[in-house]
C-alpha cells in the first residue's frame, strides 16, 4: 500500500501554500483510479469542482463540489475520479500542530465525511483567505481551522448523545422544504409542538434553525458558483434567495465580498 509523506497528493498540484504545521495545497485530479493508499498526517479534503468517488474500509463517498471529507493519518482509502474536470483543495495538519490548541485528534478517527453547513462555510472561508492573502493569512487560517475543530468535535459529541428521531428528519427537511414553510408547518410533519421544536433544535444544532437554514442556502450559493453555467440570478433563485440583490447582500455579510469576486477567486486557479 502506498504511504504518501508530507504535501504530497495524486493528481498535478496547481499551488502549494506552506505555513507552520500547515499545507494548503490546490490539486486538479487526473487519475482515473488511486488505489489503496494513506498519509503522513491528517487532512480535509474539500471538493471544489467536479466529482470523485472516495471509498475507505467502511463507507463510500460519491464527493461532488462542496464535499468536505476529514481524513486522519493512518486511515487507508480509495479514489475513483469519473470523467471530466474535478479539482480539489487539501489541509493537512502536522500531528503537533493540534497540540497547543488542546485538540484531541484520537477522537476524530477514521474517514469523515462533514457534513455541517457552519464547519463547511469555515472551509470556503479557509479558501478564501488563501487565494487573497496567500501567506500573510497564517494567523487567519489557523483561527478558522480551530473554530472549525470546535464544530466537529462538538457534533461528535452530540452523535455520541441519544437523540430523538426528528433531528435527523430535520436535517433533510431542512434542505428540502420550501423557504415559505412555517415553523407550524415543520412542527405538524415531525410530529412535534412548534414551541418544543423551536427550543430543542439549538440543543442538538448548535444554532437556531433560522440560522442553520441560511448556512443550508450559502453553501449551495457557493457550491453553484464553481458552475460557469449558472448566473448570479440562477444561483438566488435555486438558493431561495428573494432576488440577486438580496443574495449578494448575504454574501456579502458573510464573506466580506460579493459573489462575483469569490467565483473568480474559485475558478482563476
Amino acid at each position: 500500500m502506498q504511504y504518501l509523506k508530507s504535501g504530497e497528493f495524486f493528481g498535478v498540484i496547481n499551488e502549494t501554500t506552506r505555513m507552520q504545521g500547515i499545507i494548503l495545497t490546490d490539486t486538479e485530479y487526473t487519475h482515473e483510479r488511486v488505489d489503496w493508499h494513506y498519509h503522513e498526517n491528517p487532512y480535509f479534503t474539500f471538493i471544489l469542482q467536479g466529482n470523485v468517488i472516495e471509498g475507505n474500509k467502511k463507507e463510500i463517498y460519491n464527493c461532488s463540489a462542496g464535499t468536505l471529507l476529514f481524513h486522519n493519518w493512518d486511515d487507508a482509502h480509495y479514489n475513483n475520479k469519473p470523467p471530466g474536470f474535478t479539482r480539489g483543495f487539501h489541509i493537512e495538519l502536522d500531528k503537533d500542530w493540534f497540540m497547543p490548541f488542546g485538540i484531541d485528534i484520537d477522537n476524530l478517527q477514521g474517514n469523515i465525511n462533514i457534513s455541517d453547513p457552519a464547519v463547511k462555510l469555515l472551509m470556503y472561508a479557509v479558501f478564501k483567505e488563501n487565494k487573497l492573502n496567500g501567506n500573510d493569512c497564517s494567523l487567519a487560517i489557523e483561527a478558522l481551522l480551530v473554530e472549525m475543530f470546535t464544530k466537529i468535535q462538538g457534533n461528535a459529541k452530540l452523535l455520541k448523545r441519544d437523540k430523538p428521531l426528528w433531528v435527523e428528519r430535520i436535517k433533510e427537511m431542512l434542505h428540502e422544504i420550501p423557504e415559505n414553510l412555517r415553523l407550524t408547518d415543520i412542527a405538524n410533519d415531525l410530529n412535534l409542538h412548534p414551541v418544543h421544536l423551536s427550543r430543542d433544535f439549538s440543543k442538538h444544532f448548535n444554532c437556531t434553525l433560522g440560522d442553520y437554514k441560511r448556512k443550508i442556502r450559502l453553501e449551495k450559493a457557493l457550491v453553484l458558483l464553481s458552475r460557469l453555467d449558472y448566473s448570479l440570478t440562477d444561483i438566488a433563485m435555486e438558493c431561495h434567495f428573494a432576488d440577486q440583490s438580496h443574495f449578494i447582500r448575504s454574501f456579502r455579510s458573510q464573506y466580506r465580498i460579493t459573489p462575483l469576486q469569490y467565483r473568480k477567486l474559485l475558478l482563476n486557479k
